[in-house]
């Protein structure tokens, strides 16, 4: 083979190894989810959320809660019989309300018990998705946060702040049309959360935490860790089984030049 035949076959081969590396990460993938129903005798449902290398250039691509996912999640849950436990996987910075509502109205409605496991992180779409939860299994670290509502760049609780803090007469009408669909947009987030929190805690204690959920107590990224999700009432537990962070581990970050963190990736025992 001359030089420009052996130049060919470097790019073809260049071009192939992502794909083969995704399809063999994709089989262990469902190899340990299928392990996981087994022990759990459960339906298992990953939504994780990370930057993923898919190209040749490496672009990262970075991922919310879309239609899509609400439409593959809805899909599993109509697949699995109404005596079947769910255990859905929850990894993510957050997303579409519409889609994040879609998911979590269709598993408060699955007759069986729903568990929530959260590795690290599910904010504002994601905690709203562990409230129809019948458990939330937390690590010891991990973090839900606030579900109040954002248009745009801005949270619609402290849009609503400008009407208390301004006369009306100095305020631009696009504000003020955006200081209307903030209010619009708490009540109905308030009242999804209300309606994924009956029968789950006493009405009084529903109401509040709603309220504190959806309405600006705290930033959007505020983080809720476990000890403060208690004494909110949610019924969180932190018995992680070894499982989850297996299948955590299948959905690597972006490659990059130089990690940030590096550690040797086995047990670590006093010897």
């Amino acid at each position: 083979m001359d030089y420009l035949s052996w130049l060919w076959l470097f790019f073809i081969i260049s071009s192939l190894q992502p794909v083969v590396r995704q399809r063999l990460l994709d089989q262990a993938r469902r190899r340990l989810i299928r392990q996981l129903e087994l022990l759990h005798k459960s339906r298992v449902i990953v939504l994780i959320h990370r930057q993923e290398t898919m190209s040749l250039l490496g672009f990262p691509l970075v991922r919310y809660i879309n239609i899509e996912d609400s439409e593959d999640v809805l899909r599993a849950i109509k697949m699995t019989d109404d005596d079947v436990p769910i255990d859905l996987i929850l990894h993510t910075p957050g997303g579409l309300v519409l889609a994040a509502e879609q998911i979590a109205y269709a598993l408060k409605k699955h007759p069986a018990k729903v568990t929530v496991f959260v590795p690290h992180y599910a904010m504002s779409g994601g905690t709203l998705i562990a409230l129809a939860a019948d458990e939330i299994i937390m690590d010891e670290n991990a973090v839900l946060g606030p579900v109040d509502p954002q248009l745009g760049q801005h949270p619609a609780a402290s849009i609503l702040k400008v009407l208390e803090r301004k006369p009306i007469a100095e305020i631009s009408d696009e504000t003020l049309i955006m200081a209307d669909i903030a209010e619009k947009a708490i009540g109905q987030v308030k009242r999804t959360v209300r309606e994924l929190l009956d029968g789950k805690l006493p009405d009084a204690d529903a109401d509040h935490l709603a309220e504190q959920l959806s309405t600006g107590t705290w930033t959007h990224d505020y983080p809720i860790m476990v000890d403060e999700a208690r004494r909110l009432g949610l019924p969180v537990n932190t018995e992680m089984p070894r499982e989850i962070f297996q299948i955590m581990a299948l959905y690597p970050q972006t490659a990059q030049r130089r990690p940030s963190v590096e550690y040797i990736p086995a047990p670590r025992t006093h010897e």
